[in-house]
């Protein structure tokens, strides 16, 4: 029934006209952002789950930081351990040396000399070996004890790294004297278990190594796996959102003739009154 007092195609037309403008203002905000999700609204189940995904994501991306640098503390502890080992190779061919009988006392002395300096700069080297600040090989840092490395999003996901001594004393070789030739029989014996001690160090710091390697690769997969994962949840389908925003154009348009339309009804019904 036309009336004059009330307006109601008007005011319908208006209800659409907003709901039709919201409609392209919302796709072009995500058409924008790229994001699928612009506020909570659109997807409040997908936003917490997004939210929490990208929380992982920061954390496995700082645990593959942490493994990285884990694996240049073994590196580290593992060069100098590498010089050591060959310190005590050429120690044990001094001490072979000395053993011989065909090796007077005097030259001895001498032997005992360059002896004496290689085992001191055995010392020198485990306690330089240092990383941030930390020696390595001295048994004076935690890590002689064990450091734990995050590598995971949880608190458990952790390796330890664990670094021998590697000091004349710990190595049982810092009172030994070749300046005799039954010193340096003796010092043979000793110079092999030092040796392999110091290899078995080394293996173990290339076994910590190896995993921290293979964790890394491990971190970096799941990385990728989040993110996809986020993308899927979030990411806005471009084709999809423009079809939506073309429809949501060509309604808002529709919406404004059909609001000029109704206001123009008033005016038709006043000529009757004519």
């Amino acid at each position: 029934m036309p009336v004059i007092s009330t307006n109601t195609a008007a005011n319908a037309a208006v209800s659409y006209l907003n709901m039709n403008a919201s409609a392209e203002s919302s796709a072009l905000a995500k058409l924008s952002s790229g994001s699928r999700i612009t506020q909570a609204s659109d997807d409040a189940a997908g936003l917490a789950i997004s939210t929490r995904i990208s929380s992982d994501v920061t954390t496995l991306q700082q645990a593959a930081t942490n493994a990285s640098q884990a694996t240049s503390i073994l590196q580290t502890a593992d060069g100098g351990a590498s010089n050591i080992s060959d310190i005590l190779a050429r120690m044990k061919s001094l001490a072979s040396e000395s053993a011989s009988g065909t090796v007077t006392d005097s030259s001895r002395t001498y032997i005992q000399s360059e002896f004496s300096q290689l085992s001191s700069e055995i010392d020198s080297i485990a306690s330089a070996t240092s990383y941030s600040g930390q020696s390595l090989l001295d048994g004076s840092s935690a890590f002689a004890s064990g450091v734990s490395v995050l590598v995971g999003v949880s608190g458990t996901d952790t390796i330890t790294i664990t670094l021998s001594s590697l000091t004349t004393s710990a190595l049982g070789i810092g009172s030994l004297d070749v300046s005799t030739q039954s010193g340096a029989t003796a010092a043979l014996d000793t110079l092999d278990t030092a040796i392999d001690t110091v290899s078995g160090a080394r293996a173990t710091i290339g076994a910590q190594e190896s995993r921290f390697n293979f964790s890394g690769e491990s971190i970096s997969t799941q990385t990728q796996n989040l993110q996809a994962a986020k993308s899927a949840i979030t990411d806005v389908d471009i084709a999809s959102e423009e079809a939506t925003l073309s429809s949501a154009e060509v309604k808002t348009q529709a919406a404004v003739s059909a609001e000029t339309a109704a206001n123009q009804m008033p005016q038709y019904l006043l000529k009757l009154l004519g």
